[in-house]
């Protein structure tokens, strides 16, 4: 979203940009449909990390406050990246897979509708 500054010569520091996060980029990661989860939670993670890993170890540290998380089938959930279809390998690298600083990744689990039926 394109900003009008009140002077045509502002000059704005840029805080999180990638350099600002060390050995880390910001991966930010939203549940379809699963309204107990207001906005994506923002990760700050290796690039090199393997995709597995950001299941297993990352993700839930957050959404494992879901009462539906544990039910989760990973090999039926749909992925988007960045606005884009993807399907994750697990093994790869997030960096190698175009999951870069501020990549919006979003999953949805289609058995799975939600505390109560929320999302449907």
């Amino acid at each position: 979203m394109p900003v009008k500054a009140i002077t045509p010569d502002y000059q704005g520091e840029v805080k999180d940009k990638r350099a600002n996060f060390g050995d880390n980029q910001v991966v930010y990661v939203g549940w379809d449909h699963h309204l107990l989860f207001a906005a994506p939670f923002a990760y700050p993670v290796p690039p090199q990390m393997p995709f597995k890993a950001l299941l297993s170890e990352v993700m839930p540290s957050t959404f494992s406050d879901h009462p539906e998380f544990e039910q989760i089938s990973w090999d039926d959930t749909e992925w988007v990246l960045d606005g884009q279809p993807f399907i994750p390998q697990m093994d790869v690298s997030l960096e190698n897979q175009g999951i870069g600083h501020k990549s919006a990744l979003r999953f949805h689990t289609p058995n799975l509708t939600g505390f109560q039926n929320a999302g449907v």
